[in-house]
């Protein structure tokens, strides 16, 4: 373990306080000196892999999630808050961010949650503003611009995996006697047996845009006809994850402390549609057959009868230790560039969470080449390679006058696990001259000579010269 992933003061302080512990109680449970223990919550000393061994036997801890350090995933959050026009005239340097992150890592999110208020508060401001203007009545706003955003970072917390789901899924697989070849079949027949709820396909005049809808009253699950076989079996398994594991995954989300009923209420379903997820794809067999076709997923969409993003989504959370997969990250952008999902179980890959990402990264270009699958080697400004992929798919509609939704999705991890993949065949993953250069987005990326650069970077100046017209706004303008 580096020195620097060895700095986990933040944790043990956090681990101490869940604990109800004095640093005088811990230090003699871990048969060190008080003093000593107080450096190591300062971050003054480094926690030795002997120690870190000892918190986890008599603590009981999951030493792979204690020892990951979620430092950089804060400077990321922090540097795009900072990017902020608001900002322009603050001297706040990285370094800066690094020591807020590495010191206090809660106090550092806690910033990026507040920016994130500020956002939605403007933007409610500016829609207020458009309703005065036309001189529509006055309506109040309850419903918050991001809770999505709110969700996603909880996901990401987890590592977007919830074993407790994992183990409940495939408690379903015996309890319903489920079969692979009729999934929809042995689904639709567990919930009349076990749920006397049936289950019945509705023409897409009745369901309109709903693709699933639950009658209590007369006990039946509509499914939109408008729904391929993959979308009724998951939709299917969603259900059933909310009528039968409900309790489970009320206590997962109430335990997550959300700001209100309505980012509850997104993160219990996006819960259920993970419990999907693993009834269509179980963890043990999907890792094993995975790892056999080397992530060809398009083998994966056949072998479970499952969508391209189905597959993609469910390799983000082979994360079960003693037997993980590949650590993917995932991305999906509409073709307005409005992102929709996020996940990450690579370490060190960011996302942009307040602005858009980076046009030369290839999830882009999908839209231009629909079904074919595309790969790039990917360099971030630290230097950091990645391989990834990236595919338009579609979601259905609703007939000529709701027509499909088009999706890019990319797929991506660290170069060093590129050769697991069969996308990688045949690519140099060693020639890191071959590699694009890319950005988390405009505002803090510090790539100067980038010709698709629409903002001017963080902390430097821009200083125009009208007479010098460079390939765009902001290349050749004296950006120094």
């Amino acid at each position: 373990m580096s020195e620097k992933k060895a700095m986990l003061g933040h944790k043990v302080r956090r681990l101490r306080r869940e604990l109800k512990l004095t640093q005088a109680q811990m230090a003699e449970e871990l048969s060190i000196s008080p003093s000593y223990l107080n450096l190591i919550e300062a971050n003054q000393r480094p926690l030795t892999v002997p120690l870190l061994l000892k918190i986890g036997q008599l603590y009981d801890i999951d030493l792979s999630s204690f020892a990951e350090d979620d430092e950089h995933r804060v400077v990321a959050g922090l540097k795009e808050v900072f990017a902020d026009p608001l900002f322009e005239m603050s001297d706040i340097k990285g370094q800066d961010m690094k020591e807020l992150a590495a010191v206090a890592p809660t106090l550092g999110q806690a910033v990026v949650t507040l920016y994130r208020a500020y956002l939605e508060a403007r933007q409610d401001l500016g829609a207020l503003a458009e309703r005065l203007a036309d001189g529509d009545k006055m309506q109040i706003m309850n419903a918050t611009a991001f809770p999505q955003e709110e969700v996603g970072e909880f996901f990401q917390e987890q590592s977007n995996h919830f074993p407790e789901v994992e183990t409940a899924a495939e408690t379903l697989w015996i309890d319903g006697d489920l079969d692979q070849s009729d999934l929809y079949g042995t689904l639709s027949a567990f919930l009349e047996k076990h749920h006397g709820t049936r289950v019945k396909l509705m023409p897409v005049e009745v369901m309109g845009s709903t693709v699933r809808r639950y009658d209590r009253h007369s006990k039946r699950v509509l499914i939109s006809e408008m729904l391929p076989p993959a979308g009724r079996s998951f939709q299917l398994s969603a259900q059933i994850a909310l009528l039968r594991h409900r309790e489970l995954l009320t206590a997962i989300v109430e335990g997550a402390g959300f700001s209100n009923e309505g980012v509850k209420r997104m993160a219990l379903a996006g819960l259920s549609n993970y419990f999907a997820g693993c009834v269509m794809m179980p963890y043990g067999r999907f890792l094993e057959a995975a790892k056999k076709a080397r992530y060809d997923i398009e083998i994966l969409q056949n072998r479970f009868v499952a969508s391209f993003e189905q597959v993609a989504h469910r390799l983000t959370t082979l994360q079960r230790p003693g037997a993980k997969g590949v650590p993917f990250f995932f991305f999906r952008i509409d073709n307005a560039g409005n992102v929709s999902k996020r996940f990450s179980a690579a370490p060190g890959f960011h996302f942009a969470r307040f602005g858009g990402a980076c046009p030369r990264w290839n999830v882009h270009d999908a839209f231009r080449m629909p079904g074919a699958i595309q790969t790039q080697l990917a360099q971030m400004p630290d230097g950091t390679v990645y391989f990834s992929l990236a595919r338009r798919v579609i979601k259905p509609g609703g007939g000529w006058k709701n027509p499909p939704r088009q999706f890019a999705i990319a797929l991506g991890t660290d170069i060093v696990h590129a050769g697991q993949l069969v996308y990688a065949d045949g690519v140099d993953i060693h020639n890191m001259a071959a590699a694009t250069p890319i950005g988390v987005n405009c505002r803090i990326c510090p790539r100067l000579d980038c010709t698709h650069r629409a903002f001017p970077p963080l902390n430097h100046r821009l200083d125009v010269d009208e007479n010098i017209r460079g390939v765009s706004s902001y290349v050749g303008a004296g950006i120094g």
